[in-house]
């Protein structure tokens, strides 16, 4: 495991641990991977920070990377591992998708230009598509599984979104609920993204497959509901039509996570991906209460503060622009 002690790569980590499997964990040593793992500390941004790797005897079965940055990491790591892995596992996103994509786009949909595994850091859907060319011309279309998944949720989120909902919700009082409430949202618990990503690899599985829960499996009101009732029910959900949220001039998806206004560009990129493929092959979305709940209590374990990944803004709603619009 490329990283391992954060979020997607702690909760593939987890999955193969609780698998029997025995995992190497190649990581910065900014925070501690689980348990039971054996630990290799590199950077991969640095000079030589692949010498751990490079001087270790051993092979594996399979490697999966997480790597958001500059594709060229992936390129010297997958050229690094070809021949001593059987299978690398590239988790990259959504957005590598050329913009606007279609609602209802699959696979085949068409991908942003001007990507190179060879880059520095650029902007963040052409790293992701760099990352998938570094893992295709190193290990071959046959032995690479490209993970393109959408927004993730669950618990060791460091992004901030379901734990910014859940704080919100907890604190009580009138809750700006961005709506309608029946509006579609699409997200992958981190956990049955690492399930499904293990037994596809293990599988033998290879090309790109789109990860997100597929559509009709939950809508804003049932998310915000299951916070509700988790946090203790202290919270007024009072339902605000996307006409009044946009004209108060906040940001969705940034000030109000998860949201983006029906119809629009970026719901159709976010909520209206095709997932067949992937539940086809497996993919399973436990149900919305679980996520919420799961997060819920590893979020109060954590004494309420998420980690926060620094390469990401912060999220969520300022206290007085929310209510100035409820009081409106």
């Amino acid at each position: 495991m490329l990283g391992g002690t954060e979020f997607v790569g702690r909760a593939v980590v987890e999955a193969a641990l609780g698998r029997g499997w025995e995992v190497t964990v190649f990581h910065r040593g900014r925070s501690e991977p689980p348990p039971g793992v054996r630990s290799s500390r590199g950077d991969r941004t640095e000079p030589d920070g692949l010498a751990a790797l490079a001087g270790a005897p051993d092979t594996w079965d399979l490697v999966v990377d997480t790597w958001s940055g500059a594709p060229r990491a992936v390129r010297d790591s997958a050229r690094l591992l070809a021949g001593r892995v059987s299978r690398y596992v590239y988790v990259s996103s959504c957005s590598v998708y050329a913009w606007p994509p279609r609602a209802g786009y699959d696979e085949d949909a068409p991908l942003v230009e001007g990507a190179s595994a060879d880059a520095e850091a650029t902007d963040y859907a052409r790293d992701k598509r760099g990352g998938e060319l570094a893992a295709l011309d190193a290990f071959g279309a046959e032995h690479s599984l490209l993970v393109r998944c959408g927004l993730i949720l669950g618990p060791y989120e460091n992004i901030g979104r379901l734990p910014w909902w859940l704080n919100r919700i907890a604190a009580g009082g009138p809750v700006l609920a961005p709506g309608p409430r029946d509006l579609p949202v699409q997200y992958v618990d981190v956990r049955d993204l690492a399930e499904w990503t293990l037994t596809a690899a293990e599988s033998g599985l290879g090309g790109a497959y789109n990860l997100v829960s597929p559509r009709g499996h939950a809508t804003m009101g049932e998310l915000l509901d299951a916070c509700a009732k988790v946090t203790g029910g202290r919270a007024e959900l009072r339902w605000t039509d996307p006409e009044t949220v946009l004209a108060a001039g906040i940001e969705p998806w940034t000030q109000l996570p998860v949201w983006v206004p029906p119809a629009s560009e970026l719901h159709g990129a976010l909520h209206s991906v095709d997932v067949s493929r992937a539940v086809a092959s497996g993919l399973r979305s436990r149900p919305v209460r679980d996520t919420v709940a799961d997060t819920w209590a590893w979020l109060r374990a954590r004494g309420g503060t998420a980690p926060q990944r620094p390469d990401r803004p912060t999220v969520g709603l300022d206290p007085e622009v929310e209510a100035k619009v409820l009081g409106g």
